[in-house]
């Protein structure tokens, strides 16, 4: 989520208003009550052996429903603030004037358009009219007033509480998103600081190989200043940084430990956190194959286990119990790793540490399989 999508400008805000506030459906929706209060009035008149015309009925209240539509609009378009204020002071000083008002103008403007009502009257002035509209439907269309003001405080109740949990959730967003930036920056610096003394030491045995392991660890810094702020990767990308740290790893070793990596074809494109796997494959090499007395194995295994994406890591060494200890002195690794997980699946993602017996430690992610639909970085930032 960017800067842009946080901080909403005001025509965003209205972008976010219920779909049925905006004006044509809110005072359709008007004109349809009216319509059927029309329709049941002209059943009633039938049903009592009177005569009135269902179109004249609905001309009447339909436009009195058009007008009470215009007027709510007009209410929650321009004093949305009167609406929600709660102080009962502030609802008699300020809401029943308007209610009131507003009455005797639609009633004011509905008398213009229907000069011969009432019907079995002599034909009066417009002012008897209005008189005599007034006595007979102002209470009524006090109750219409406070109705609609009800319902929409209603609809800016519910607007706030919706605002309210979007707030919550960008928030949210933002906090995972700091929460990763920084096991990140944490990672990075621990692990350059492993690559140097790697490099410090075979400056003082081999020169030729502390080079290309300085051409080798540039290639990583590149690989990892490229991708920026991308949280989810394709695996080839993964694996493109492993392989080159492996590299490096062997040149320091003299080529004493056996590697096998294993990635099933199809899931290059799969989606998983920059950097998750080095410092599982970090911890193998620094707390286990480093202190084995002889060859040592490392194996990478990547496979599809139904809907998730399983990756296992196999070393040789002296054993999960030492490697817990050093892990705890270094406070980096493997619960950084647990932390990145539970940031990107909860309850999905997990990790397990296990001992297989002769020294050997596996250690298994297992996380939701997702593929990237053009397999390009872009597509896999932590908010698409």
């Amino acid at each position: 989520m960017t800067d842009e999508e946080v901080t909403q400008t005001p025509a965003s805000r209205k972008s976010e208003q219920p779909h049925f506030m905006h004006p044509a459906i809110f005072i359709s929706a008007s004109v349809l009550v009216g319509t059927l209060f029309a329709l049941q009035e002209w059943m009633n008149a039938h049903r009592w052996g009177y005569r009135i015309g269902l179109l004249f009925l609905i001309g009447m209240w339909g436009l009195q429903f058009f007008l009470w539509g215009v007027i709510g609009w007009l209410l929650w378009r321009f004093l949305r603030p009167l609406i929600v204020e709660t102080r009962l002071r502030y609802l008699l000083t300020r809401v029943l004037p308007l209610s009131i008002g507003a009455s005797i103008l639609e009633e004011m403007v509905w008398v213009l358009f229907f000069p011969r009502v009432p019907v079995d009257r002599p034909l009066m002035d417009y002012w008897h009219r209005l008189s005599f509209q007034l006595n007979a439907e102002f209470v009524d269309s006090m109750a219409i007033f406070w109705c609609a003001f009800l319902f929409l405080r209603g609809v800016a109740y519910y607007q706030q509480f919706r605002e309210k949990e979007r707030t919550a959730a960008r928030l949210q967003v933002q906090l995972v998103q700091a929460r990763l930036a920084a096991l990140r920056m944490q990672l990075n610096p621990h692990f350059l600081f492993n690559a140097m003394n790697s490099i410090s030491s075979l400056m003082r045995s081999d020169v030729d190989a502390a080079d290309l392991m300085l051409e080798q660890l540039s290639s990583l810094l590149r690989m990892t200043l490229e991708r920026g702020e991308v949280q989810l990767i394709p695996l080839r990308n993964e694996m493109e940084f492993i392989e080159t740290y492996l590299a490096m790893q062997q040149q320091r070793y003299s080529g004493r430990v056996q590697q096998k990596l294993s990635v099933e074809p199809e899931l290059h494109d799969a989606l998983v956190p920059a950097l998750i796997l080095q410092p599982i494959v970090e911890n193998a090499w620094v707390h286990g194959l480093s202190r084995c007395t002889g060859d040592g194995e490392l194996s990478i295994d990547i496979r599809r286990d139904g809907k998730r994406l399983r990756m296992s890591v196999v070393n040789s060494g002296n054993g999960l119990h030492l490697e817990r200890e050093e892990a705890s002195r270094r406070g980096v690794g493997l619960a950084n790793v647990r932390d990145r997980l539970r940031l990107h699946y909860g309850e999905r993602g997990s990790l397990s540490v296990r001992e297989l017996g002769s020294g050997r430690v596996n250690v298994t992610i297992a996380l939701p399989l997702q593929l990237s639909e053009n397999g390009t970085e872009e597509a896999a930032r932590f908010d698409a």
